[in-house]
């Protein structure tokens, strides 16, 4: 699933990203790596989310969020 699709408060985990490799370089520097967990903390309602990755809160545009796969974690 894309990362615009998880409701607030919801844990998942990055499966893999399709983005301009600049892009794609710029995220991993600030901890958003394959494999890492995000927490969707909020969404707007044009498609801007905050998000917790390794404890720092981030900004994601509706665009930017739509390349990101993510696969939901379980809970319990």
């Amino acid at each position: 699933m894309k990362l615009r699709e998880v409701q607030p408060e919801t844990t998942c985990t990055v499966t893999g990203m399709s983005l301009p490799v600049d892009m794609e370089r710029r995220l991993q520097a600030l901890g958003l790596t394959c494999g890492s967990s995000i927490l969707v903390m909020n969404r707007k309602r044009h498609g801007a989310m905050i998000v917790k990755i390794r404890g720092t809160r981030f900004a994601v545009g509706r665009l930017l969020a739509e390349n990101i796969e993510v696969k939901e974690e379980q809970k319990g």
